[in-house]
């Protein structure tokens, strides 16, 4: 009988399997709770042991534990370890779609015999009914739903087949059951207990505190050249960077790449062995950074991820909860770090447009409370356990949130708060944020209208020479973290007022509130289209110095080798020169618009020039050395340049690849201009005659700036179209420049 086992007994497997001497927080308690027969549910945070939970107790149990998890990667990563602590292969399996006939046959051969303690399975896999059928051959000791969160639409990562879970346990027999999850509001343990029919099971919450991680939210703004810096400021660390789209994670993996970081793509449009490759060169420590989609969990379990990044906000501030809670899993460093932008949260919500409009509200509430995080100046740690429904002094924050480290100042906000909350008592607590906010700024509305709003007291109440829409925004979201509020969740998110906020009502007294972080500066395509650094968009300024004496170093190349000297590098080469200081041909190749072939036939004087300049000057180079750009998405330029060798027309080209010919033009001139050359003569020979090609030649030989309006204003619109100056361009760049 299961509820026999002794505390001696599960302390000598504790050590003899595990190694450890002692248990953690409540896992003591919850083992014995599930070795009694109980059911368990399990609410931990992301580093807390949940795993240990119903590990020991397969182990201990008779019979074969059934994990269910989401996660291919995850299974592989648990049943690795597992299989590490033991002599016996077999101990644990897992069953998804990446065995093949041969490798389930082995399966379900160990689990027969007896040998299999954990098998890990997709909820997809348990469903099917030849599957079933071979769960009521061999004994079964429990029930795990790991990631149980899955079962409600109000967490991140809904599944819907979490939803059959609980017919399926039952037609396999009355066994314990188990859920566990990292992250739950009060809302999501609801909906997981009445789901698995739970309802009755003993909850295990843990605090969702994780004293070690410091949360950053940063304005999105050169977002991946913000990226690389972060990454080699904290070389050798492992880390993680979240992206939204498999397009973006493929594209700054390749951005790590280039610019010597040891990083991979990690997404579902990978193949399962690219996937379990990437896993293991990031436990192995072979690679140092994986970039991966936030849709895609990364069930990988490694204790000493370093830092986490955030491309792209999440959907939820559960996923980013979950994300987050990657990093410092040992206890240790963890930095999590997120680039916002409003536009996300815009992106977002239109992805969300064709469901169900059900669905559409609830991940409205869910990306409004994600943008609140963001904005808010008040102290991160606190908004976030708030959210999952756990009190916090923000004084215990001990500096570890961007807001806490780097107070804004506070105001009075008695009197805000009071005519916040007279308002939603006179509109009946019946509105979200929204609606409240548009009474007290006297916005007339659809629902202002139908609600008569515009005959109440609180009617424009909350116009003020410096009280706008944010202001309000910052001081409700306030009033809903203190307490004074609460959303009613299961209601659209409509504001009603707390036991507090009606004792303030009855007698206000002082309350100090901060404004919210102003994002709207932050680039609207996140500037990640081109990675340039210069000294207007770095933030740094050029060293007028050094500018000058590498444009006077330009001229006399240009002049001894008789060409205009923007051949040889042009401005914004010269500008990044002078803010990077490359010293090194390696150095020198990562400057953007200069590229292998340019750097070795022009680079050398210009290295020591700058060598010299630095020496002479005793000057500190800055640490993020250089960010190269991928050359407008590498894919593309490949596909240009063996395209151009197989002479295949431009306009084919632009036609195959859905662009303009004028912006295929624009990605050939950055090949050329970053000092590749292209033989493009088969096209100009198509379009045009020698004489007028030599006449746009001579012109760019002579010319200071090499500019084509320039050229099209000399030589005459009427005789010669933008597209033939630029190919003949290109064609000039390329013969005299590379």
């Amino acid at each position: 009988m299961v509820g026999e086992v002794e505390t001696p007994e599960i302390l000598d497997t504790l050590k003899s399997f595990f190694g450890f001497d002692g248990f953690k927080g409540n896992q003591e308690k919850i083992i014995k709770n599930l070795l009694s027969g109980k059911d368990t549910f399990v609410i931990m945070p992301t580093g807390g042991g949940k795993s240990l939970c119903y590990q020991l107790p397969a182990l201990l149990s008779e019979g074969t534990a059934i994990v269910v998890s989401p996660l291919i990667a995850l299974m592989k990563n648990q049943v690795d370890a597992i299989r590490g602590f033991s002599n016996e292969t077999g101990i644990a399996h897992f069953l998804n779609s990446s065995l093949n006939k041969g490798d389930i046959a082995q399966v379900k051969k160990d689990v027969l015999s007896g040998k299999t303690k954990l098998l890990y399975i997709a909820p997809e896999t348990l469903t099917k009914e030849d599957n079933i059928n071979f769960f009521k051959e061999f004994k079964i000791s429990f029930f795990a739903i790991d990631e149980a969160h899955c079962i409600s639409e109000w967490g991140h990562d809904f599944r819907p087949e979490y939803r059959r879970l609980r017919p399926i346990i039952d037609a396999v027999g009355s066994v314990p059951v188990m859920a566990l999850t990292a992250t739950a509001t009060p809302k999501v343990q609801q909906d997981i207990q009445k789901n698995l029919g739970m309802m009755t099971a003993t909850v295990y919450k843990s605090s969702f505190n994780r004293d070690n991680l410091y949360y950053d939210v940063r304005p999105k703004q050169n977002v991946i050249k913000e990226i690389i810096k972060y990454i080699k400021q904290n070389n050798g660390k492992s880390g993680i960077v979240y992206c939204l789209s498999r397009k973006k994670v493929e594209e700054i993996a390749e951005a790590l790449k280039v610019n010597g970081i040891k990083a991979a793509p990690y997404h579902a449009g990978l193949d399962a062995k690219e996937r379990a490759k990437t896993q293991d060169g990031f436990l192995m420590e072979d690679l140092n950074v994986i970039v991966a989609t936030i849709a895609f969990g990364m069930g990988i379990d490694k204790p000493d991820v370093r830092f986490v990044i955030h491309h792209d906000i999440p959907k939820s501030l559960e996923g980013y909860y979950q994300e987050t809670g990657r990093a410092g899993r040992d206890g240790g460093e963890g930095k999590c770090v997120t680039f916002y932008s409003y536009e996300d949260i815009l992106k977002l919500e239109k992805f969300m447009k064709d469901k169900p409009v059900a669905e559409q509200e609830i991940g409205k509430q869910m990306l409004a409370e994600t943008a609140a995080f963001a904005e808010t100046s008040s102290c991160r740690r606190k908004f976030i356990l708030h959210y999952f429904g756990e009190e916090f002094d923000e004084g215990k924050c001990n500096g570890m949130c961007d807001n806490c480290r780097h107070p804004k100042q506070k105001f009075e906000a008695k009197e805000d708060l009071e005519l916040a909350l007279e308002c939603i008592t006179e509109t009946k607590e019946r509105h979200k944020i929204k609606d409240v906010i548009n009474v007290l700024m006297g916005t007339l509305t659809a629902t202002a209208k139908t609600y008569k709003h515009n005959q109440t007291e609180a009617w424009g109440k909350g116009v003020d020479h410096d009280k706008d829409e944010k202001f309000w925004q910052a001081v409700l979201r306030q009033a809903i973290v203190n307490g004074f509020l609460y959303k009613d969740i299961e209601n659209y998110g409509l504001l009603k007022i707390t036991d507090k906020g009606r004792a303030f009502l009855k007698k206000p007294v002082s309350v100090k509130f901060t404004r919210d972080h102003d994002y709207s500066n932050s680039d609207k395509d996140s500037g990640d289209d081109d990675i340039t650094i210069n000294g207007k968009g770095s933030g740094n300024a050029a060293d007028e110095i050094l500018f000058a004496l590498l444009k006077d170093l330009v001229k006399k190349t240009a002049k001894a080798k008789g060409l205009p000297p923007y051949v040889i590098f042009q401005e914004p080469s010269l500008e990044e020169m002078a803010i990077q200081y490359p010293i090194t041909m390696e150095e020198m190749t990562k400057i953007s618009g200069v590229g292998s072939g340019k750097a070795a036939k022009f680079g050398k004087p210009f290295i020591e020039l700058i060598k010299k300049y630095v020496e002479d000057n005793d000057i500190e180079r800055p640490v993020d050395m250089v960010i190269k750009s991928v050359v407008n998405k590498s894919g593309l330029k490949v596909y240009i340049i063996q395209n151009i060798d197989r002479k295949v027309s431009l306009d084919d080209m632009a036609k195959s690849k859905n662009l303009k010919l004028p912006a295929l033009l624009t990605e050939i001139e950055t090949i050329v201009e970053s000092g590749t050359k292209v033989n493009i003569n088969y096209y100009i020979d198509d379009i045009m005659d020698e004489e007028k090609r030599d006449e746009i030649i001579d012109f760019f030989k002579e010319s200071e700036t090499g500019g084509v309006q320039e050229a099209l204003k000399e030589l005459g619109e009427n005789d010669f179209t933008e597209e033939e100056i630029r190919v003949v361009r290109i064609k000039f760049l390329s013969d005299y420049g590379n």
